[in-house]
C-alpha cells in the first residue's frame, strides 16, 4: 500500500477510524469536579459552582496511634477558600463543626479550629482569616465508663466557599467518624 497522494481521497471509513482515533485518548480523562478526596483537589471550573458543596468536601479520620486520634479533614478546591472560625467579620459565614450524637462518646462542646491564612482579595478592604487546600480539624473525644466496641459520630459541617471574585451559596457537608471506643482510652 503507497501513501496517499494530493489526488486520492479518504474512503469513508479510514475518515471514521481518523475521527475515532483523535478522540479515543480523551475517553479516560475525568470530568472536571471529579475525584475529590485527601490529596486530591480537582478544581470545577467557576461556571460550574452554584454552591460551596461542589468545590469542599468532608472526611473523618480515625488513627487510634495518634496524638489526637480523631479529625476531620476539609478539602477544597484550589482557587477557593472557606472563612476561618472565627471569621473576620460577624456577617462572614465561618466554616463550624457540628457533631451528632452516638452512644458512650462524648464530643468535646469546644472544638479547637486550626490558626487560618490571613489573604487579601479584590471584593474586601483588608485581609480576611480563611482557610484553603487541605484544613485538619481535631476532634477531641471522650468514651463513656463501660462503653465498647466500634461507633460512627455524624457531623453536619457548614461552609461557605469563596473564590477571588465572589462567594457562594453556603452549604451544610455531612461526614461521619468510624471510631473504636476502646482505643480512645489509650
Amino acid at each position: 500500500m503507497s501513501p496517499l497522494t494530493k489526488t486520492q481521497t479518504l474512503k469513508p471509513l479510514h475518515l471514521v477510524i481518523l475521527f475515532l482515533a483523535g478522540f479515543l485518548p480523551l475517553s479516560g480523562c475525568r470530568r472536571v469536579g471529579e475525584g475529590y478526596g485527601p490529596g486530591k483537589g480537582v478544581a470545577p471550573s467557576l461556571r460550574e459552582v452554584s454552591s460551596s458543596d461542589q468545590v469542599v468536601k468532608a472526611f473523618g479520620h480515625f488513627i487510634p496511634s495518634a496524638s489526637t486520634p480523631a479529625s476531620l479533614e476539609l478539602v477544597i478546591s484550589q482557587g477557593f477558600h472557606v472563612n476561618a472560625n472565627p471569621a473576620t467579620f460577624p456577617y462572614l459565614i465561618a466554616t463550624e463543626v457540628q457533631p451528632g450524637k452516638t452512644d458512650g462518646v462524648t464530643v468535646s462542646d469546644k472544638l479547637t479550629y486550626p490558626p487560618p491564612k490571613m489573604e487579601t482579595f479584590s471584593f474586601a478592604n483588608q485581609p480576611l482569616a480563611v482557610y484553603e487546600g487541605n484544613v485538619t480539624i481535631p476532634i477531641p473525644l471522650t468514651a463513656a465508663p463501660g462503653a465498647k466496641g466500634q461507633r460512627t459520630i455524624p457531623f453536619k459541617i457548614r461552609v461557605q466557599a469563596c473564590d477571588n471574585e465572589k462567594c457562594y451559596p453556603p452549604a451544610t457537608l455531612d461526614a461521619a467518624l468510624a471510631i473504636d471506643v476502646d482505643s480512645i482510652r489509650r
